[in-house]
């Protein structure tokens, strides 16, 4: 990469959510009538859930320049009987996928990458048992692939063990109301990224159903989602790198359709930047962030984990030791994002402490690296932000970005071109 000239100023409006766009096509895919969906993200972790969701018998009708889906739902209960789901690395499509899978009258299987037969799923197999249904890991190792012999949910109590993603509590909340009788889903252990599920329960009730919060879980009666125009907000994970490209540059950069009252919790990324000593402007329709000298900070991201590697790659060009912590779920992500972040870090001239929960990064002067990006996404587009500071780094196979962001470098490089 070419490091920029000087500070970056200018506003850019990222592409739409992937998490939303997820979630926005599960419940409308069980909604009664015919939904329509905008600002829609088309990317791999989107189009897997569009094809899957073709494969389980639903209609749609996609318009990607347009970023619209039209999609006539199947009032929970998906057509085909059986299927087989072929997601990548996507874990919101095959956790979703999975419980959506349970609501059906057949045999279904998901699968994907080497990764993802890496990626645990168990918590949310054994959530599903204990309300009825057949299913089990086909390798036996609590990953997939996952076989589901679906007959519908009856209802009843669950525990869903929360601990490594909030992914299984959103997969069987958005199920739930499709069940003949009421689901109580009681969390297991802490539950990690919690404003995940805020953002499903937001989608659910978007679509007419009320997932009550009850001591201790969730509470949801049977009953069914109503189609909606719905739109989507620009990604709040995304828009960490523009910020953080603010604070690196000593810049100044908006983030159009992002508010303080984004249904992303990742929009609190801002907040870490502050604490650094960044100045942030909330707009009524926009976030902008001024670059300011910045200062190491000791802060808990398990909230915003999807935002702990861009804060890493701000943290050398700080004052002082960032120290990131509860976010050990991250080794379960496309990668074990804890390990990969220390170790690039590393090669890139910086003295960085793992932890069992994060990781610990004390500043030095930036050396030229090839950074690896393990077929991760957010490693990819997180370490850009040394590339734009630094002479000599070299990010490794950045198609990766396809994932959640396919023309993320064109935007990076659009915006660098106003630098002043």
């Amino acid at each position: 990469m070419t490091p920029v000239a000087g500070p970056v100023s200018g506003s850019i409006r990222p592409p739409g959510s992937k998490s939303l766009t997820n979630r926005a096509l599960i419940v409308a895919a069980l909604a009664s009538g015919t939904s329509r969906l905008t600002g829609v993200l088309d990317s791999q972790d989107t189009r897997v859930m569009v094809e899957s969701l073709r494969r389980l018998g639903l209609a749609l009708d996609q318009d990607v320049p347009a970023g619209t889906i039209t999609i006539q739902g199947c009032a929970g209960r998906p057509p085909a009987t059986s299927a087989e789901l072929w997601l990548e690395n996507s874990g919101t499509s095959i956790r979703f996928l999975t419980a959506v899978c349970a609501l059906g009258q057949g045999r279904f299987r998901l699968d994907g990458n080497a990764r993802m037969r890496e990626r645990p799923i168990q918590d949310l197999v054994d959530g599903l048992r204990q309300l009825g249904v057949a299913m089990a890991c086909e390798a036996g190792t609590g990953c997939p692939p996952v076989v589901v012999d679906g007959t519908g949910l009856a209802g009843g109590t669950a525990t869903v063990a929360s601990g490594t993603s909030s992914q299984f509590l959103s997969g069987l909340l958005m199920a739930a109301p499709c069940a003949q009788g009421p689901i109580r889903l009681e969390i297991g252990g802490t539950l990690v990224s919690e404003p995940y599920v805020a953002m499903t329960v937001a989608v659910m009730r978007a679509f007419g159903v009320t997932a009550e919060r009850v001591s201790g879980g969730y509470q949801i009666a049977p009953a069914t989602y109503r189609s909606a125009d719905y739109d989507i907000e620009p990604d709040a994970s995304a828009a960490s790198y523009f910020f953080g490209l603010a604070a690196v540059t000593g810049g100044s950069v908006t983030v159009e359709g992002l508010t303080r009252t984004a249904l992303q919790g990742d929009v609190g990324f801002v907040d870490a930047l502050a604490a650094m000593g960044c100045l942030v402007e909330w707009g009524a329709n926009s976030i902008t962030v001024h670059g300011r000298p910045l200062r190491g900070i000791d802060i808990d991201m398990n909230a915003i984990s999807d935002t702990a590697q861009t804060l890493a790659c701000v943290a050398p060009f700080a004052v002082g030791p960032t120290r990131i912590r509860r976010v050990a779920h991250m080794r379960h992500k496309e990668t074990d994002r804890v390990a990969a972040v220390a170790t690039e870090l590393r090669k890139a001239g910086q003295t960085v402490e793992e932890h069992e929960d994060g990781l610990t990064i004390h500043p030095a002067p930036l050396r030229p690296a090839v950074i690896d990006t393990y077929d991760d996404h957010r490693m990819a587009m997180s370490f850009a932000l040394l590339g734009l500071r630094a002479e000599g780094i070299t990010i490794a196979h950045p198609e990766c970005t396809a994932k959640t962001y396919p023309n993320y470098f064109d935007d990076l490089d659009r915006l660098c071109g106003k630098s002043s």
